[in-house]
């Protein structure tokens, strides 16, 4: 009897701890945005495949399934790994990335290309893992420097020259988006590790200053910017891509007009199925659908931000928390420039847009997650670290739940 009785209660935190690894919620979300993606992928570029040479209707459905399944592949590859080996390997990685960003820009100069920002005939785009790359490359410098990480001299200044040369590469592409979204993360990332006011502001007005120059020498910033001040004023002066969208939505009404029937992807809407997918999704399943889209991001972003509040471990906090708001930043950035609220910027609307760079990146992030998460599960009651104010509960400073709950962790058997 008392063998028994000994046996038995160690063997059902066994079984829950395991099932609890993989974030349920988070995983259907996933699944169900691919699977969204694919139909509005189809939807959008049926009548555009079949112009491609030896395209058909289903041409841009089938290279998207194709990308959708390597995605969940590297995702399960990226669930098993350990994201601590990040801290061996994350200092060549970053050099391949910024090698693959200059061969890019080489190579457009030899072939006398104005745009250079892919590589294998336009199927491997270098910047969008940048992105994915900026977030593990500073989770890991910050991790190793916390430190120091509100000292301008040992803080600051190295962490803009990796910044610095990241983005001047792709504006070199030129592609200013993605170089707006780098720095964007960059700041975020420096908040999450625990940046006092002072850095953070410094950051903001320095990365600021840079920004606003570059607008002013680049054409294509300032005639942006200049579309975006005046659709602010008047919509009817917005441009054609904002214009159409709208229409879009504004056809879509509260159910839509039905899957395959959106006119505005044959009437002006450009990129239907890559930066405008999102307003095709909205004209053919009305603002329910829309709604729908968002709430499955916001789960994301709940549920990512859950795993990063209940790690132990400071380096999986900041990887956690900076792959969950990148992901939503690039929802958010995609959606709020086709409604005039942004400056348009060509941000892929992640798990949905077309394109096998941007949505291989997206999966292989959110493997991270689910990394991290299965990682703190195993070790909960475990880790005597010490934990962070800074990320703990993503800067609320307050950290009674998490006590709360590390408490009862630590005490399976109470």
């Amino acid at each position: 009897m008392g063998q028994s009785t000994f046996v038995r209660p160690a063997a059902v935190p066994a079984r829950r701890s395991l099932r609890l690894t993989v974030d349920v919620p988070l995983l259907l979300a996933v699944i169900a945005l691919a699977l969204i993606g694919l139909m509005a992928v189809y939807s959008a570029s049926w009548k555009v495949g079949m112009a491609h040479e030896n395209g058909s209707t289903t041409y841009y459905l089938m290279r998207q399934a194709i990308f959708v399944v390597a995605g969940f592949s590297i995702m399960g590859v990226a669930y098993f790994l350990d994201y601590r080996w990040l801290k061996r390997f994350v200092v060549p990685m970053m050099a391949v990335t910024l090698v693959a960003l200059t061969v890019v820009i080489v190579i457009a100069k030899v072939k006398g290309e104005v745009n250079g920002r892919a590589l294998m005939e336009g199927s491997v785009q270098p910047s969008e893992l940048a992105k994915l790359m900026t977030i593990l490359y500073l989770s890991v410098w910050m991790n190793s420097r916390k430190d120091s990480i509100n000292s301008i001299s040992a803080g600051l200044l190295p962490m803009l020259g990796i910044m610095g040369l990241m983005a001047g590469l792709i504006m070199l592409q030129p592609d200013m988006s993605v170089a707006f979204t780098i720095l964007m993360m960059g700041g975020i990332m420096l908040f999450l590790a625990g940046g006092n006011f002072r850095i953070i502001a410094t950051f903001l007005f320095m990365v600021t200053t840079v920004g606003l120059v570059v607008v002013r020498l680049y054409s294509t910033g300032s005639n942006r910017m200049g579309a975006y001040i005046e659709g602010l004023k008047d919509l009817l002066k917005a441009s054609d891509h904002v214009q159409r969208a709208l229409e879009a939505v504004a056809r879509g009404g509260v159910f839509g007009v039905g899957l395959g029937n959106s006119l505005t992807k044959h009437t002006g809407l450009p990129y239907g199925w890559t930066d405008s997918v999102y307003a095709v999704l909205v004209e053919e399943t009305g603002l329910i659908g829309g709604l729908v889209v968002i709430g499955l991001f916001g789960l994301i972003l709940w549920r990512g931000l859950r795993i990063a509040e209940h790690t132990q471990d400071f380096l999986g906090k900041l990887l956690a928390s900076g792959v969950t708001l990148w992901i939503t930043l690039e929802a958010l950035l995609n959606i709020a420039v086709l409604f005039g609220l942004l400056p348009f910027t060509g941000n892929a609307l992640p798990f949905i847009s077309y394109g096998g760079s941007a949505l291989i990146t997206a999966f292989a992030g959110v493997g991270l997650l689910f990394n991290v998460n299965r990682i703190s599960m195993q070790e909960a009651g475990t880790s005597g670290g010490k934990t962070f104010g800074a990320v703990v509960d993503l800067r609320w400073r307050d950290g009674r739940r998490r006590v709360s709950r590390t408490v009862r962790a630590a005490s399976p058997r109470g």
